[in-house]
C-alpha cells in the first residue's frame, strides 16, 4: 500500500524549478524583497503546520554574490601601494625592536592579517566627523596596533622616532605603547581592546550609549558607526559574545562587527575539526544580527563560474579550518593535490594553474572588493546589528611564517625572510635597507601618499584620534547638599537611602547638572529603593513603553521612556560597567559631560568586572561606581556569596580610583560634591568608587562642614573627642569606617563608663586615599634627602595623640593594616577575614569580631600588652563582655 501512495504522488520536479525560476527573477531585481518573500513563505508554512526550521548556516560561499557586486570606487592600485608599505613599516618595527631588544614583544601576524579589512575601511568608510560632530567609533584589534602606528607615521601623525621606540616609553624620546591606551597616549588612541573581549562588549554597549544620546535629544542624530574588529580566537572569550543579543533587541544599526577569520588562536587552530565561521554565522543569525561572510576572493570567481556540477562548494564544505590552515600553510602543490585532488573534476578545473597561481589564490578578507562591498551593505542595512566574518591568512605575507601555528609568536625576520618580504610588497629599499630594516615613507607629492591624504580628508580628517574641547559645566555647590548635611533628624535611615534622595535630588534642574546624570543599575534598583527615580525620570527604553504595567495603578508604577535617564541593565555586572565606560567617556567621544552613577551590590563589583574596571581607567573614564548593600557584617541574611569584605581592597589596587567608606549621609554629601567638582569642573583624570550601605540608624547632621571637609575627603577626621565629664586625656584612638563607626562609638562609652579609659573617635572615610598620600611623601622625602621632611596627612592628624590605635571596620584587616609603616606599632586592626554567613548583624559582628565588645576586648588587650592595665584586668575584661578566647577565627571558619 506504501509502495502504491508513493507512485501515485504528484511529481513536482517541474514545479520546483518554476518556483526557482520565479524566485531568482525576484533576487535578480531586489535581493532584499527576495528575502521578504523568503520569510513570507517560511511564516506561511508554519501557518500550514509544516515544518520549517530552516538552517542558521548558508553556504560556505560569500554572502555577495559576484553579480550583486557593485565596482570598487577607489584606485587599487595606489591603494596597494600604500598597504604595502604600512605592512613592511609595521613588521619592521617590531623586527627591529626585537633585533636589537631581546624579548621586548610585539606582534606582526595579527596586523598582517588585518591590513586590508582595515585599508578599505580608512580609505572608504571611517569617518572622523559627522560636520561638526564626532566622527565614527573604532575598536581596533589589538594585537593590530604596528599596523594603525605605520598609519599615523605616513600621515605624518608620528615620526621615525615613534616607530623606533614602539614598546620603548621610558626613554629621552616619545615611544609608543604597546597595544591601544589612552592614558599612555591621550591623544591618540580612543579605547583599550587588546584585553580579549572588553573591546567588542563596550562596542556593543557604546552604540546603545549612542542612540541613547540621540534619543534624549543630548546629542544630533547622524550616520555615525561603531565598528569593532575582533579575533575570531576572541570570541571563545565570554564577554565577546555575550551581550549579542543586546545588539539586535535594541535595533543597534550603527553597530558593525568585522570579525578577522584568520582561522588561529596564539598558539593553534581556532576551530581545527570544524569551521569557525560557519559557526559564529549560527551565533550571530540565532541572535538576529545581519551576517555578512567574506570567505574568496576574485580569484576564485572565475573557477566558481566554471564548476557547473557544484564540486567546488561540495569540496568546501568537506574541508575543516585545520585542513584551510594547511592549505595556505604548504603551498600550491599541497593545494592541488590535497584540496583540488580529491575529484578529478577539480584536477581538470585547475589544470590551466601552476601552482605559483594556486598559492596565490585570495581568501576574501584580503580582496579590497569583496570587502568594500560588504562594508557598504554593512553601512546601509537598518533595523539591527551587522557581523562581518571575513576569511583571512595569519601572517599574511610572511611566506615562512603565514598560517602556521608559530605565526603568533615571530617577533622578527631572517635576512632571506626580510628580502622575500620587501619583494613581496615591492619595497623599493636598498639590501643593505632591507637588512636592517629601515622604515620607508615616499614624498609627500607621491601619488600613493597624495591619494591617502585627498581619502582622510574626503572622510573628516585622520584617525584614531582623542581629543577633549572645553564644554561648560558648574559642579552643584555644597550649598545645594545642604539637605543631606542636615542628618535623619531623629529617623533612622541608611546611607544608601540617603544617597538615592540625593540622586534624586540631582535629576532635578535645581542641581544645573540634571541632564547629565546617568543612573546605570543592574537588576537591584528596588532593593536600592530606587523607585522613585525611575518614576521621576523614566527607565530607557529606545521603542518606549508599548504595554501598561501590571502596577500603573500605583503611583511609584514601572515607568519605561524612549527618553528614559535610566540604564537599567538586568542581571548583568558586566554589562552595567560597558555603560558606565561609555557614559563616563562621554565628555571626550561625544563632548558631553554626562556624570554615570553605577549602583550594584558591592560583592558583585571589581571582582567580577576588574579588567573592565582597568580598561576604564585607561580610558580615563570619570563617573561614581556606588557599592551597595556593602560590608560583610551589613549586609545580614545573606550568606556566603553577598556579602563584602575586600572590594576597597580590589578597588584600590586601580591608580585613578578614588575610594571612600563613609559612615553617614552627610560625608557621603561632601564626597560627592567634590567628586563631581574634581572630574568635570577640574577635569582631572580620576573616578570614585563609594560604598553604600542598607543599615537602617540615626544619620547626624554637620553642623560645620567646613571643619571637616579636608578631613572627609583626605581620608580621616576627628568624629568625637574623648568625654570631658570628668576631663581626662585619652588614653586610646579608635578608628572606624561605614557602620562599624557606630560599633566603635559604642564600644568608646563601654572603655570609658565600665574600665575607666578614655577614647578620641575617629571616623576614617578612605584608607586607599590616607595611604596614598603617605607613599607619595615617603617617595618625596626619598628623592629629597637634603631639605626638610614632609610628613604625611595621616601622621600630622594622629602624630600628636598618645595610645594604642584600635581600627575597625566591615573590611578585611589588609585595609587599614596598610597604614602601619607610618604608625609604628601602634596600630590594631580588626576586621572581617574569611567567608561569610548568613545571620543578624550582632551575631556576625561578634563572629567576626568587629562588634563594641570585641573593640572594647582588643583595647583592653593592647594596653595590657604595654603595660597601662594589668593582663589579668584585660582577661577578665574578656569574659565579662562575653567573648571566649578560645573560639574558632573567623578568618578559618
Amino acid at each position: 500500500m506504501a509502495v502504491l501512495d508513493e507512485a501515485v504522488k504528484k511529481d513536482l520536479t517541474a514545479e520546483v524549478s518554476e518556483w526557482i525560476e520565479a524566485f531568482d527573477q525576484v533576487v535578480a531585481e531586489d535581493w532584499e524583497q527576495g528575502a521578504k518573500l523568503l520569510e513570507a513563505l517560511r511564516t506561511r508554512a508554519r501557518e500550514a503546520g509544516v515544518p520549517a526550521t530552516g538552517s542558521t548556516v548558508t553556504p560556505y560561499l560569500n554572502t555577495i554574490p559576484k553579480h550583486d557586486e557593485v565596482p570598487y570606487p577607489g584606485d587599487r592600485t595606489l591603494e596597494r601601494r600604500v598597504e604595502s608599505l604600512l605592512r613592511w613599516n609595521a613588521m619592521a618595527m617590531v623586527h627591529k625592536q626585537n633585533k636589537y631588544d631581546a624579548g621586548i614583544g610585539g606582534h606582526i601576524s595579527t596586523y598582517s592579517s588585518q591590513a586590508t579589512l582595515l585599508e578599505v575601511g580608512f580609505n572608504h568608510f571611517f569617518r572622523a566627523s559627522y560636520g561638526d560632530q564626532p566622527g565614527d567609533f573604532i575598536y581596533f584589534q589589538g594585537h593590530a596596533s604596528p599596523g594603525v602606528y605605520s598609519r599615523a607615521f605616513l600621515e605624518g601623525r608620528l615620526t621615525e622616532e615613534h616607530l623606533k621606540n614602539f614598546r620603548h616609553e621610558l626613554r629621552d624620546t616619545p615611544g609608543l605603547s604597546s597595544y591601544p591606551h589612552p592614558w599612555l597616549m591621550k591623544d591618540f588612541w580612543q579605547f583599550p581592546t587588546v584585553s580579549m573581549g572588553i573591546g567588542p562588549l563596550n562596542a556593543i554597549y557604546q552604540a546603545r550609549f549612542m542612540k541613547y544620546l540621540e534619543n534624549r535629544g543630548l546629542i544630533e542624530k547622524t550616520d555615525r558607526k561603531v565598528w569593532g574588529f575582533l579575533g575570531d580566537g576572541e570570541t571563545d572569550e565570554v564577554d565577546t559574545l555575550g551581550a549579542i543579543n543586546l545588539g539586535s533587541r535594541e535595533k543597534l544599526d550603527n553597530l558593525i562587527f568585522v570579525v578577522n577569520c584568520n582561522l588561529q588562536r596564539l598558539d593553534g587552530p581556532v576551530r581545527g575539526n570544524a569551521r569557525i565561521i560557519d559557526e559564529l554565522e549560527s551565533t550571530f543569525r540565532g541572535a538576529n544580527w545581519n551576517v555578512i561572510k567574506v570567505i574568496w576572493g576574485s580569484d576564485w570567481d572565475e573557477l566558481f563560474a566554471r564548476d557547473h556540477q557544484g564540486l567546488l562548494l561540495k569540496r568546501m564544505e568537506e574541508c575543516v579550518d585545520g585542513e584551510y590552515q594547511a592549505f595556505k600553510a604548504k603551498g600550491g602543490a599541497y593545494l592541488r593535490e590535497h584540496f583540488f585532488g580529491k575529484y578529478p573534476e577539480l584536477l581538470k578545473l585547475v589544470e590551466d594553474k601552476t601552482d605559483e597561481e594556486l598559492a596565490h589564490l585570495h581568501r576574501g578578507g584580503h580582496d579590497t572588493a569583496k570587502v568594500y562591498n560588504a562594508y557598504k551593505r554593512a553601512t546601509e542595512h537598518k533595523g539591527g546589528p551587522t557581523v562581518i566574518l571575513a576569511h583571512t591568512v595569519k601572517g599574511y605575507g610572511l611566506a615562512f611564517a603565514q598560517a602556521r601555528n608559530a605565526t603568533h609568536s615571530e617577533k622578527k625576520l631572517s635576512e632571506k625572510d626580510l628580502v622575500a618580504f620587501a619583494d613581496r610588497f615591492e619595497i623599493p629599499l636598498t639590501p643593505e635597507q632591507i637588512d636592517s630594516a629601515q622604515f620607508y615613507k615616499p614624498a609627500n607629492d607621491d601619488a600613493a601618499m597624495a591619494y591617502m591624504h585627498a581619502r582622510r580628508a574626503e572622510l573628516g580628517g585622520y584617525m584614531p584620534k582623542r581629543e577633549v574641547k572645553p564644554f561648560e559645566f558648574k559642579a552643584p555647590s555644597m550649598d545645594f547638599f545642604k539637605e543631606w548635611l542636615g542628618g535623619s533628624k531623629g529617623r533612622a535611615a541608611s546611607t544608601t537611602m540617603g544617597f538615592v534622595n540625593m540622586l534624586n535630588g540631582m535629576l532635578k534642574p535645581a542641581s544645573g547638572i540634571s541632564k547629565y546624570v546617568v543612573p546605570i543599575i543592574p537588576d537591584e534598583g528596588r532593593t536600592f529603593g530606587f523607585e522613585s527615580v525611575m518614576k521621576a525620570v523614566g527607565i530607557y527604553a529606545p521603542e518606549g513603553q508599548k504595554y501598561t504595567p501590571h502596577d500603573s495603578d500605583v503611583f511609584l508604577s514601572y515607568s519605561e521612556k524612549k527618553n528614559g535617564q535610566i540604564l537599567e541593565e538586568g542581571i548583568t555586572e558586566a554589562g552595567s560597567m560597558a555603560s558606565f565606560t561609555a557614559a563616563g567617556t562621554a565628555y571626550t567621544n561625544y563632548r558631553v559631560p554626562m556624570v554615570p552613577f553605577y549602583l550594584y551590590y558591592s560583592m558583585f563589583g571589581f571582582q567580577r568586572i576588574g579588567d573592565m574596571a582597568w580598561a576604564f581607567a585607561d580610558s580615563r573614564g570619570k563617573g561614581f561606581l556606588m557599592g551597595g548593600t556593602a560590608g560583610r557584617t551589613t549586609m545580614l541574611g545573606e550568606g556566603l556569596q553577598h556579602q563584602d569584605g575586600h572590594s576597597h581592597v580590589l578597588a584600590g589596587t586601580i591608580p585613578t580610583c578614588k575610594t571612600y567608606d563613609p559612615a553617614y549621609v552627610y560625608e557621603l554629601a561632601v564626597i560627592v560634591q567634590d567628586g563631581i567638582e574634581r572630574m568635570y569642573q577640574k577635569m582631572e583624570d580620576t573616578f570614585y568608587y563609594i560604598t553604600m550601605y542598607n543599615e537602617d540608624y540615626v544619620q547626624p547632621a554637620c553642623e560645620n562642614v567646613d571643619t571637616i571637609r579636608e578631613g572627609i575627603l583626605r581620608g580621616i577626621y576627628k568624629f568625637k573627642a574623648a568625654s570631658t565629664e570628668p576631663a581626662k586625656p585619652a588614653q586610646v584612638q579608635l578608628f572606624g569606617s561605614g557602620p562599624i563607626l557606630n560599633e566603635v562609638l559604642r564600644a568608646q562609652e563601654i572603655l570609658e563608663a565600665k574600665y575607666n579609659v578614655a577614647a578620641d573617635v575617629w571616623s576614617v572615610t578612605s584608607y586607599n586615599e590616607l595611604r596614598r598620600d603617605c607613599v607619595e611623601t615617603e617617595r618625596w622625602n626619598r628623592l629629597h634627602p637634603a631639605q626638610k621632611e614632609k610628613t604625611p596627612y595621616l601622621v600630622d592628624v594622629i602624630g600628636k595623640t598618645t595610645g594604642p590605635i584600635i581600627a575597625a571596620s566591615d573590611y578585611i584587616k589588609s585595609m587599614p593594616d596598610a597604614l602601619s609603616p607610618w604608625l609604628s606599632n601602634r596600630l590594631l586592626s580588626l576586621g572581617t577575614d574569611g567567608f561569610g554567613r548568613s545571620d543578624n548583624r550582632a551575631h556576625l559582628r561578634r563572629h567576626f569580631e568587629v562588634d563594641a565588645e570585641s573593640i572594647v576586648a582588643a583595647t583592653l588587650s593592647k594596653l595590657a600588652r604595654e603595660g597601662v592595665i594589668k593582663p589579668k584586668a584585660a582577661e577578665k575584661a574578656i569574659a565579662e563582655l562575653g567573648l571566649s578566647a578560645d573560639a574558632p577565627s573567623a578568618a578559618k571558619a
